[in-house]
């Protein structure tokens, strides 16, 4: 069974989706850009301090770590936002507890009719 919303309803829940993605985009800036500089240091002290090529640096694990688990946190961020949205809102809740109504009602409807 679907709402139906008012105009201002719809005005406020796109109102709230614009924030979620706006604020998406501020998380995406700011990981590419404290990342970039990380590595940056990172490859600069590897080959500083035991004198290893480059290459030697950019396939060091910690060159990439804060990418790899900072990134996992933007997926999950992006999930919420994109992604799959029936299951991560606030009405989901609502939504599974008529589900669930709905599908008790229609079993004691079976049932009576046996």
């Amino acid at each position: 069974m679907e709402r139906d919303y008012t105009q201002e309803e719809r005005y406020i829940l796109a109102k709230r989706h614009v924030k979620k993605v706006k604020g998406f985009y501020a998380h995406l800036f700011w990981y590419l850009v404290i990342n970039i500089f990380i590595s940056a240091v990172v490859i600069y002290g590897i080959m500083s301090n035991s004198k290893s090529s480059f290459i030697e640096a950019l396939t060091n694990f910690g060159t990439y770590s804060t990418w790899v688990f900072w990134g996992i946190g933007l997926f999950f961020h992006w999930l919420g936002v994109y992604g799959y949205p029936h299951l991560l809102t606030k009405n989901w809740e609502e939504r599974k507890i008529k589900e669930l109504m709905e599908q008790e009602e229609e079993r004691k409807n079976r049932m009576l009719k046996k």
